[in-house]
């Protein structure tokens, strides 16, 4: 019997396993670990999205089958968010689709229109799923920046004239997890007028879009004119609302690759649970003072990572948005790499973090740092730190 599957040879080993199995083993052997890894949100809904959520689970007809698409009253406050926050008018029937996380959706989408063979563009350092979504889906990979600075666009340049095949999706996200860059209106025009140009589908992840911390609120790439023709947004309730667990996104935009999404996800999945999609709906369409909340929440963690670390003597760059850090190694350890540098925090310090090189080679040489422990934990986490960095001799 073959066990050489062929999906399974294109992944390597999760490069964030190891740290996560230390993580618990030091739990099982009673010690505390400052958990700064994994970017899981440990707030809560508001009391009214929750509430919503045990109304409509009381209903015996809410425990049948739901739409795979996403209950319309969903899809309307999705459509309804995007009006008053970016005001991009969006079809909830055509432009329009709930998925279970944008995670799952950015996997199904790339299933959903890769050819074995087909050649996409994903920045590198980025979240694992914009590429191995596609890799999964058969498709080879062809790295651009992360920074959406002047080289992303020489080296779209180079891909399109020198790639066979020529490339045929650009994936992009800003607020870019793990690295925190932002992109403006102006940069979302140019890939705009570049995709349409080059005949590329481009999808924008936008998970982290209220999550900033200046006074200029992220964009959508929907905002561009013409945009639509070419590209589809990912949105993920998971950040913006505390409901991780909740396993609630969207796709929106471009009507063809929202079809062939739904087309997908119609043999793989029934939708969310209707009450978790109820309640999502509450969420949307009622109080939006915990959008407020995370933001102010996320910025005053930030400042604290920043003021105590800086003390504690590793000095970590100020993040403009999302809720993680990206930083270097301390010099003392670059030559230990990402990956041997987190066990050695966690195993020395008690504070966990995620090596860059998960997110691929060009990350080699940071660490994500997540803003999921408050202000307190964070402070322990810095003097655990200091003592760290004494020892680096």
């Amino acid at each position: 019997m073959n066990d050489d599957f062929y999906r399974i040879r294109r992944m390597p080993p999760y490069v964030f396993a190891e740290v996560n199995a230390m993580k618990a083993a030091a739990r099982a052997r009673g010690e505390d670990i400052v958990d700064l890894g994994m970017g899981n949100p440990d707030g809560a809904p508001p009391a009214h999205v929750v509430e919503k959520l045990a109304e409509v689970a009381r209903d015996p007809r809410a425990h049948r089958y739901s739409a795979s698409k996403g209950i319309a009253g969903l899809r309307r406050a999705q459509a309804a968010y995007y009006q008053r926050r970016f005001d991009v008018a969006l079809d909830p029937d055509s432009e329009v689709i709930v998925t279970l996380g944008s995670k799952e959706g950015l996997a199904n989408l790339a299933q959903a229109i890769t050819a074995p063979g087909d050649v996409v563009l994903a920045p590198n350092p980025s979240y694992p799923i914009h590429q191995f979504g596609f890799i999964i889906a058969g498709a080879a990979i062809r790295s651009i920046p992360a920074a959406p600075g002047p080289d992303f666009f020489t080296r779209l340049e180079f891909a399109i004239r020198y790639t066979v095949p020529k490339p045929t999706v650009l994936v992009i996200g800003y607020p870019s997890n793990p690295t925190a860059y932002v992109a403006d209106l102006d940069f979302y025009r140019k890939v705009v007028d570049f995709a349409r140009e080059h005949k590329l589908w481009v999808i924008s992840d936008l998970a982290y879009a209220e999550i900033y911390f200046g006074d200029t609120p992220t964009p959508s790439i929907l905002e561009v004119l013409g945009a639509k023709e070419v590209a589809v947004e990912f949105t993920s309730m998971s950040k913006t609302y505390s409901m991780a667990g909740w396993r609630i996104g969207f796709a929106v935009g471009n009507p063809t690759l929202i079809a062939a999404l739904a087309r997908v996800k119609s043999y793989l999945d029934y939708g969310a649970f209707t009450p978790v999609q109820a309640a999502a709906v509450a969420a949307l369409n009622g109080p939006q003072d915990i959008v407020a909340h995370n933001r102010a929440l996320y910025k005053g963690r930030r400042d604290c990572l920043i003021e105590s670390f800086g003390r504690a003597g590793w000095e970590i760059q100020k993040p403009e948005a999302s809720m993680f850090a990206w930083t270097p190694i301390p010099e003392p350890f670059r030559h230990l790499g990402s990956m041997e540098f987190a066990k050695r925090l966690l195993a020395e310090a008690g504070v966990a973090v995620a090596p860059g090189v998960g997110f691929g080679e060009e990350g080699e040489g940071f660490v994500r740092i997540a803003l999921v422990e408050n202000e307190h934990r964070l402070r322990q986490a810095a003097r655990a730190v200091k003592k760290f960095l004494a020892s680096a001799d």
